[in-house]
């Protein structure tokens, strides 16, 4: 499995080893549009899917061969809950330092796919800051990639400036009332 976000802090799966590793021609992006899990219809939010262009590092996972068919069965059923959206899952060149391995990625943005488009970090921000759901919200996700990547040696400077943008917003927000 290639982990390029919040499979790095919550992998859900046993594995044997894991490795950093790069994929190239992909970068990660908070672009896929949500209205459930950490989000509204009324206040939509984004999460993170892979778009095209660019290197994106992470971690590469080498699931356990006894728990396999289990844990491809369980991520699937975490990861992609409908079949329109199975042309997100795609199999990707992980480049590490012992070598290239091919890894099942999820969420990898295909041009003719709704559900992803990515947006300038400034609304991408707007929508971060206010989206919440029944998951938790969509700064809190943002933050928990932000700071797990840190402390993985991963740095995503895109991602930094959209914490800085979403913690701007939030500061900026007035607080909600209590009644």
């Amino acid at each position: 499995m290639f982990a390029y976000g919040s499979l790095i802090w919550n992998p859900d799966f046993d594995f044997d080893a894991r490795e950093f590793g790069t994929i190239y021609g992909w970068h990660r992006s908070f672009s896929l549009h949500i209205e459930r899990w950490r989000a509204t219809s009324g206040k939509p939010g984004l999460m993170l899917a892979l778009e095209r262009s660019g290197a994106c590092k992470g971690i590469a996972f080498r699931t356990r061969q006894s728990n396999q068919p289990d844990d491809l069965r369980r991520l699937l059923a975490r990861e992609i809950r409908y079949r329109e959206v199975a042309p997100m899952i795609r199999w990707v060149d992980v480049h590490t330092a012992d070598g290239k391995r091919k890894a099942l990625t999820f969420w990898a943005s295909t041009p003719s796919h709704q559900l992803t488009a990515p947006l300038p970090l400034e609304d991408a921000a707007a929508r971060i800051a206010v989206a919440c759901g029944p998951a938790g919200s969509c700064a809190q996700y943002l933050y928990n990639t932000v700071s797990h990547l840190e402390a993985a040696g991963i740095r995503d400077r895109n991602l930094w400036r959209l914490q800085q943008l979403v913690a701007e917003e939030i500061t900026r927000s007035p607080a909600p009332s209590k009644r």
